[in-house]
Order: structure tokens, then sequence, then C-alpha cells
């Protein structure tokens, strides 16, 4: 049997990146809340790329399993602005 690499419960940082908008962080937001319902704007930093034509958000979320994390990077990469989930 193989030991996890994460320990959960934890806080797992991950990475949208994807085409910039008005509504890509609260598109964002409602996908990772569904996941995580600690989740606030206070776990959140955004930023837009020189030309403004990406935003990469970075999160900080409560992990409680590999499932729930599976789960939400497939519904994040079916978003039709997200470009890349890390």
């Amino acid at each position: 049997m193989q030991t996890p690499k994460i320990t959960f419960p934890c806080d797992y940082p991950i990475r949208v990146i994807g085409v910039s908008s008005s509504t890509f962080l609260d598109d964002v937001l409602t996908i990772v809340c569904k996941y995580d319902d600690t989740m606030g704007i206070d776990k959140v930093k955004e930023r837009v790329s020189r030309q403004g034509s990406y935003t990469s958000i970075t999160l900080s979320l409560r992990a409680t399993g590999e499932v729930q994390l599976q789960r939400m990077f497939v519904e994040l990469k079916q978003c039709v602005a997200v470009r890349l989930v890390l």
C-alpha cells in the first residue's frame, strides 16, 4: 500500500489561470465554494497579466480528500474561461 502524498484535511493552494473578464473571479469562486464552505475573499489573490488578457487566481482552500480535489478540478476545467488549473 502506498502512503498518501498529502495528509487530509489540509490547506491546499491552487492556481486557476484564464481569460480576463469581469466575471472570471466570481465564476471560479462559485465553483470552489461548492467544495470548501470556508472559502472567502481573504484566501484569494488575483493577478492580471501585463496586457490584461489573462488573470491568475491563487486560492488556499481547505482540502478534505482526493475525491473533493478531483471533482473540483474537473468542474474548474469545464469553465469556458479557464485555461489552466494547477
